[in-house]
């Protein structure tokens, strides 16, 4: 499992001939964030050079959902899901983001992979079970790799959010830290925990860094608004 984190430096024969906004300008993968489309084309090409031979990127049209897609073979176009499953070793699966939470799953043969895209929207519809349940793999044999995501520190919320989370189950409250403007922490990599906990998954590797908080490193939507997107992506050698 590996993610793409910036900034990364790139080789003379890779150097966009259209350059990226300064916002844009750490090895923006997102084609959906007004950057200069020849730029984010090059980054995504450099991108495939460090996967094996033969692989291509599965792309997702991501929309806070909790659509699970099995991916058998590459479509030119991003598929509209929020999770997606495999077991064809030259498709790896990409997960943007920016704030939320990427979360990489294979099992311990290697032979069945998943990424998910962990928004809260999409961790309070039970993104993380709809994914398991469709893949074929025990859930004792998988193992889980979490990414950077915005902290709790960082990611205030309303009662609302905190509200549809205690009606799927009165254990999460304890993900939600009231703060003095009436609102709340929440903590988006603890409730994934939860739930992968909860689904049998205990082999977790919680890359546990906030993307809010590291400037140099990471995009962050709700540090900048107008930014790029990183990818983590998966895929079975």
């Amino acid at each position: 499992m590996q993610t793409t984190r910036y900034p990364i430096k790139t080789t003379p024969r890779n150097t966009p001939k259209f350059s990226s906004l300064s916002c844009y300008a750490h090895f923006n993968l997102g084609l959906h964030v007004n950057d200069a489309v020849q730029s984010v084309v090059n980054n995504r090409e450099q991108l495939l050079d460090a996967l094996p031979k033969k692989t291509k990127i599965q792309w997702l049209d991501q929309v806070h959902g909790s659509k699970v897609a099995i991916i058998s073979e590459h479509s030119l176009l991003p598929i509209q899901a929020d999770a997606s499953i495999t077991r064809d070793k030259n498709l790896a699966l990409a997960i943007m983001t920016a704030d939320c939470l990427p979360i990489l799953l294979s099992n311990k043969a290697g032979t069945e992979i998943a990424a998910i895209h962990a928004g809260w929207r999409s961790l309070v519809d039970n993104i993380i079970a709809k994914t398991l349940v469709q893949m074929c793999s025990e859930t004792q044999d998988i193992v889980a790799w979490l990414g950077p995501c915005i902290g709790t520190t960082h990611f205030e919320v309303g009662t609302e959010v905190k509200q549809e989370f205690i009606d799927v189950s009165a254990e999460l409250s304890i993900y939600f830290i009231a703060n003095d403007n009436g609102r709340y922490q929440a903590d988006l990599s603890g409730i994934a925990l939860f739930f992968l906990n909860q689904a049998g998954i205990s082999l977790i590797t919680d890359l546990n860094e906030c993307t809010f908080s590291n400037k140099n490193k990471y995009y962050s939507y709700r540090r900048e608004q107008k930014t790029g997107r990183m990818a983590s992506v998966i895929c079975i050698s």
